[in-house]
């Protein structure tokens, strides 16, 4: 699944993807790079991001899912019920919900939906996360949200452990290592570790530096990240370079 953010915030593509012409641009890029899914998305949910009005999100977003919908198939990231209205009306058949709260929009709508677990909001899920067994606490979450899907009609269900969405960096190595606790389960798994933060602070140990690794740094373990979830039996993965991730994962499967 690779990732077109057109919003000015965004952790890692802050303002290169900002016109709807540069976003179809890389967007079909990704596409022949090896994506099967391209994920747009209009609101940051880094850590720290502020809410974004719906009228600002559908402009940002609609002529991007427009643009590229021809080319493959494409997913809007996105908490609004407008947002998701709008953008499976211009050619998304994917709901990436990191709210998990969107299922019967997405029976309603006829499209698939990733249910993603996140503890507080993007404004507060940094702050101090705590989990008595993360691994347990997010399976359980992410099979009842599995399950009210499917009993809504949602007839493609994905769930996502959430990396870096109110966990510490302990917290995402846990889920990465029992990723095969979630995958048993029945709904796929997306997994979605690309350049985030704790790969960041993960590259600063293996340096021996106290310095933080940005974003644009965090390659060689973005790649770890995604071949070690496609070999514990994630369906898909989200990535920013997917070319890279493409074939490193084909050196481990087919």
């Amino acid at each position: 699944m690779g990732i077109v953010n057109v919003t000015p915030d965004s952790f890692s593509d802050g303002a290169r993807f900002s016109t709807p012409a540069a976003a179809v641009d890389h967007g079909c890029r990704l596409f022949a790079e090896g994506a099967a899914v391209v994920d747009v998305g209009g609101e940051s949910t880094r850590p720290g991001a502020a809410p974004v009005p719906v009228a600002e999100e559908l402009a940002r977003v609609v002529d991007v899912v427009a643009g590229l919908a021809p080319y493959g198939r494409v997913s809007i990231d996105t908490t609004k019920p407008e947002v998701a209205r709008a953008a499976v009306a211009a050619g998304a058949d994917i709901l990436n919900d990191v709210s998990a709260s969107m299922h019967a929009l997405a029976a309603e709508l006829g499209v698939a939906w990733v249910a993603v677990h996140r503890q507080g909001t993007p404004a507060t899920m940094q702050i101090a996360p705590r989990y008595g067994d993360v691994v347990t606490e997010v399976g359980c979450y992410l099979a009842a949200a599995a399950e009210r899907a499917q009993a809504a009609g949602v007839s493609e269900v994905w769930i996502d452990p959430g990396i870096g969405f109110g966990k510490t960096t302990g917290h995402n190595l846990e889920l990465l290592a029992n990723l095969r606790q979630l995958v048993a389960g029945q709904a796929p798994v997306v997994v979605g570790a690309s350049r985030k933060r704790f790969i960041g602070e993960l590259h600063s140990r293996s340096d021996g530096g106290a310095e933080e690794v940005f974003a644009d740094d965090r390659l060689e373990g973005s790649l770890a990240a995604a071949v070690w979830a496609f070999s514990q039996g994630a369906a898909v993965v989200r990535a920013h370079d997917v070319a890279a991730a493409v074939q490193a994962m084909r050196v481990v499967g087919p």
